[in-house]
């Protein structure tokens, strides 16, 4: 059974395609930034704000709101701007990434952005947070549902593991983690630094559910997140496979635009001064192929 219709699944994809379009502008303006790991889960951030999540952009502190937490922020380009596309504030903001004074700084800040539930930047924590959160809401007899973004490479922290227990004991049915599987980070592939599989059995080892999913494909996804709201008697991570770069041909899967944006990335396939240009009409003709 699908959750989700094929129109809306075309009516998001369109969205994902302008949600990368303005990652590609707002990293090359402000000449800094992660380009990889934004564009990789473009289509998860959209599916999510667009059809998954229950929030309201014009109330953003809604108590009865889902919480997302990201804990990988370094990808928060596609955060920022899935957010402003949703109405939480204008997509022109999104050219203020990383300046002096703005509310969109390279990590995420809580208490500057509405709707922004954490702050974060030490890779590793936002589990552990979300895992606190989703406890309370317990406690409290909240139905709110919490959802961690994790990237593979933070795998590697001690303190994920620790939230992973705890999460585990405690039975947390009402978190869900979902892990960006690109398979890379700065310094070169995520199993070639440090292993992380059978990744999908340590997970379960811990009494979590598991569901390993095509990252980019908007209806598996959506019905993993379906699948988890029915599980209630431990959480869920969901593994989605991704492609770092995806939407641009010339640096899919290549880990050195982990951490460079357009205009400063390597050249040695798109000149530096027209990789704004260039990928930018490669992410509309992917969408149109």
């Amino acid at each position: 059974m699908s959750y989700i219709t094929e129109e809306k699944i075309k009516e998001l994809e369109k969205k994902a395609v302008a949600i990368r379009e303005t990652i590609i502008h707002m990293l090359a303006n402000a000449k800094s930034g992660h380009t990889a790991g934004p564009l990789g889960m473009a289509d998860i951030f959209t599916l999510f704000y667009f059809h998954t999540l229950v929030h309201d952009p014009k109330n953003p502190l809604w108590e009865e709101r889902d919480r997302l937490i990201l804990s990988n922020g370094h990808i928060v380009p596609v955060r920022y701007a899935t957010m402003a596309h949703a109405g939480y504030f204008p997509v022109e903001e999104c050219m203020t990434l990383r300046k002096l004074g703005s509310r969109l700084q390279g990590h995420p800040e809580r208490e500057k952005l509405p709707g922004m539930e954490t702050t974060s930047g030490p890779l590793g924590s936002g589990l552990s947070q979300a895992a606190g959160i989703a406890y309370a809401a317990r406690m409290d007899k909240k139905t709110f549902r919490t959802y961690c973004f994790m990237s593979d490479g933070e795998q590697q922290e001690g303190n994920t593991w620790e939230a992973i227990m705890f999460a585990g004991a405690n039975k947390l049915a009402n978190l869900t983690a979902v892990i960006d599987r690109n398979n890379i980070q700065i310094t070169g592939t995520v199993e070639d630094t440090m292993p992380l599989e059978p990744f999908a059995d340590k997970y379960r080892a811990f009494n979590w559910h598991v569901i390993e999913v095509d990252g980019h494909n908007m209806e598996e996804v959506a019905d993993a997140v379906e699948q988890a709201k029915a599980v209630t008697e431990k959480p869920t991570c969901i593994i989605a496979y991704t492609i770092p770069g995806k939407g641009v041909k010339d640096i899919e899967h290549d880990y050195r635009w982990h951490g460079n944006p357009p205009g400063k990335g390597p050249s040695d396939k798109v000149p530096q001064e027209i990789q704004e240009e260039v990928f930018i009409k490669e992410i509309r003709e992917a969408a149109n192929s």
